[in-house]
């Protein structure tokens, strides 16, 4: 059975061994903004300080509204802890992993299967009016 989750997970880590993978929402932001066109899938991720985090939900606000505007398929998850172990490097800090962008190839030449099926995922839920899916990774 498919599991958007794992997809997910699949995606992340393909992109992040090609170097296509950008962690952290400023750095995300300034690569939408500079190059919309090199973006192809945005991951919004809560952790326990999102409730209180206002300026944090002001920019998932903005992300959102940018990939909506840009057809980046963007999905959310609940767990920005397991998203920043499978993303972020061990020297790096675990905070910044509340977006990560998987951008294109610089030769435009690959396919994802992961992300293939990512993409089909959320324009079926688009079609549900569920414009930011949550997926649940798979277990640790």
């Amino acid at each position: 059975m498919w599991s958007p989750g794992k997809s997910l997970k699949e995606a992340l880590l393909s992109a992040q061994s090609e170097d296509r993978l950008t962690v952290g929402v400023y750095e995300s932001a300034k690569i939408m903004t500079e190059d919309p066109d090199s973006a192809s899938f945005c991951v919004l991720a809560v952790g326990e300080d999102f409730e209180c985090d206002v300026g944090l939900q002001i920019h998932f606000t903005l992300i959102q509204s940018f990939c909506f505007d840009n057809d980046i398929n963007i999905v959310r998850v609940s767990d920005m802890q397991h998203l920043a172990e499978i993303v972020v490097d061990k020297s790096e800090h675990l905070e910044d992993a509340h977006c990560v962008l998987i951008t294109n190839p610089s030769d435009g030449a690959w396919e994802d299967p992961s992300l293939e099926k990512l993409h089909h995922f959320c324009e079926e839920r688009r079609l549900l009016n569920d414009w930011v899916p949550n997926i649940s990774l798979p277990g640790r």
